[in-house]
């Protein structure tokens, strides 16, 4: 029987969450900087023994909270995503297992058994996000496919979107009115966008 990709997409406020990276190397860089790339004002805290030089000057611009310590399941206080990326798989594991016990969603790095939730690709067109998700199996697919929806989304896609957000705020009538008037609208928008490209 083929596999299903059953995760369900959602987009966080995550300057509203609390959000812990237990590790500081390579990996704890790559998250970071994802994250950070994505949403800018992330809240954020990392714990780690030692730190990469890069991942400091990305902290300090980003306001992120350094913790030169070894892990213990008290930094899980007042979080609500956890990230695990150490190179001890034990420790990883352990705050798993932590994160668990109190119902806070955690990711180990490498590890999809270990993961509430991935870190998919990312397309950004100004307030047009499109995430890609390949169920925790293949990073690099989701990279190419975010390479691909960069190259064909056309810059203009935002000035759409705002404009379609204008067009909304002036719309009479009941909910459904409203779509099948912004299903009219766009539905032409695409039929034009089609014949230009």
């Amino acid at each position: 029987m083929e596999e299903r990709n059953e995760l369900y997409p959602v987009f966080l406020k995550v300057s509203n969450l609390k959000i812990l990276i237990v590790g500081g190397g390579n990996v704890g860089l790559e998250k970071l900087t994802f994250l950070l790339k994505s949403s800018p004002n992330a809240k954020v805290q990392m714990v780690a023994p030692e730190f990469l030089e890069d991942t400091l000057e990305l902290a300090l611009a980003h306001n992120v909270e350094i913790t030169r310590d070894i892990y213990n399941k008290n930094y899980l206080d007042g979080k609500h995503m956890v990230v695990a990326c150490t190179d001890k798989v034990p420790v990883n594991e352990e705050v798993y297992h932590d994160c668990r016990e109190r119902s806070i969603l955690v990711n180990v790095a490498d590890n999809p058994p270990f993961c509430d939730f991935y870190m998919g690709g990312i397309v950004t067109k100004g307030n047009v996000k499109i995430a890609i998700s390949t169920n925790g199996k293949s990073p690099t697919t989701a990279k190419r496919l975010r390479q691909f929806f960069e190259d064909v989304l056309p810059e203009r896609i935002d000035d759409l979107v705002q404009n379609l957000n204008e067009y909304r705020k002036t719309l009479k009538g009941d909910f459904e009115e409203k779509v099948e008037a912004l299903n009219e609208f766009t539905k032409g928008l695409v039929e034009r966008n089609d014949k230009m490209g």
